[in-house]
């Protein structure tokens, strides 16, 4: 197989990458190289084909494509971002960039696609209350300000977390969420207006070595290793409760790797979204004291601080991608932490 990973040069891609190519699979790799995702320097190759270009060029995305077989697509703008002047950023990179391929890939006839989604197109996560399941809406402002952070129940009782299956109701509460919905819209729209097969996975905490480092989009386990990095203390917000699934980057090639085996059996025109996490759930108050015990640095401060359009809490049910994928991770949650709280980030980025 010939396989084309957009964002092949950054951290998720280029994970799958490297397990693509232990697996005997010829990888071609297209990514624009952003500065503030890469920092400094040049991507370094080595034998593996590489197109410096943006999804969002279809004259660059033709010439990817040529001889290809399967597409995993990881190009994307990560993250919460700074302010809403970043919109019109992740609309074009994410959603203007996935149509520009997809449009290329049905030019070119190819009918295998792995694109990355997100956890984030579910908003909050599930619920149980005392009549049972609940998806509660939007935090406010001044619930927030008061510290009080868990939702509750028409009648202000406490809501139980649960984990949340691809079934939910999508309630995407942040730019980069509704990009991520866009994407899989317009991958499920490709797939049935051309008899491709298409499995979008909603990848989880992602972590693990080459994380970029010091940059406001990545997420919460790099900005604590960044702090680290930088000799101070990470800074955990609201009251360091939230509950998340963090999985390892390797997991997450390998579950590309079984999703790109699925895509050649799927019956034709068929879409399906997976959830892609580790099933081991932890506080992000937890993660910030794992990684500064090992790191052998002060305690994390927690500071009540809070970001409009974070959620609470987000767990995944990924019994799907198990039955489905045939998938199973294989690193343990201490086991990560310990290689990440000193692996190598990525170089600062700009």
């Amino acid at each position: 197989m010939t396989l084309l990973v957009t964002g092949g040069a950054g951290f998720i891609g280029g994970a799958v990458v490297t397990a693509a190519i232990r697996r005997g699979e010829r990888v071609r790799i297209l990514d624009s190289l952003r500065a503030d995702v890469h920092g400094a320097g040049p991507f370094d190759e080595g034998d593996i084909e590489f197109i410096r270009g943006d999804v969002r060029d279809s004259d660059a995305v033709a010439a990817a494509l040529v001889g290809v077989d399967a597409v995993c697509h990881q190009a994307a703008k990560v993250g919460l971002g700074v302010d809403f002047f970043d919109a019109p950023d992740y609309v074009g990179s994410n959603d203007l960039g996935t149509a520009v391929l997809l449009a290329e890939m049905a030019r070119a006839g190819i009918a295998r696609l792995v694109i990355a989604s997100s956890m984030v197109v579910y908003g909050e996560g599930a619920y149980r209350g005392a009549n049972g399941p609940a998806r509660p809406a939007p935090r406010t402002t001044a619930d927030l300000e008061a510290g009080r952070f868990d939702p509750f129940d028409d009648d202000g009782n406490p809501l139980a977390p649960e984990l949340i299956d691809e079934d939910a109701v999508l309630d995407p509460r942040n730019v980069y969420a509704i990009t991520k919905l866009t994407q899989e819209q317009l991958a499920t729209s490709w797939a049935r207006n051309t008899g491709g097969a298409v499995a979008a996975l909603r990848y989880h905490n992602v972590y693990g070595p080459g994380m970029p480092q010091n940059t406001p989009y990545a997420g919460v386990a790099s900005l604590f290793r960044s702090a680290l990095e930088r000799g101070e203390v990470p800074r955990v917000f609201e009251d360091g409760a939230q509950r998340r699934d963090f999985v390892h980057v390797a997991d997450v090639a390998s579950a590309n790797l079984a999703a790109l085996d699925w895509t050649a059996t799927a019956p034709a025109g068929t879409s399906r979204a997976f959830n892609i996490g580790s099933g081991d759930i932890h506080t992000i108050g937890e993660l910030a004291t794992e990684l500064t015990t090992l790191a052998g640095a002060q305690p994390p401060t927690v500071t009540g601080e809070f970001r409009l359009g974070d959620v609470r809490h987000i767990t995944a049910s990924s019994a799907r991608a198990r039955a489905e994928l045939d998938w199973l991770p294989s690193v343990t949650f201490a086991d990560g932490m310990k290689e990440f709280a000193t692996a190598p980030l990525r170089a600062p980025a700009n």
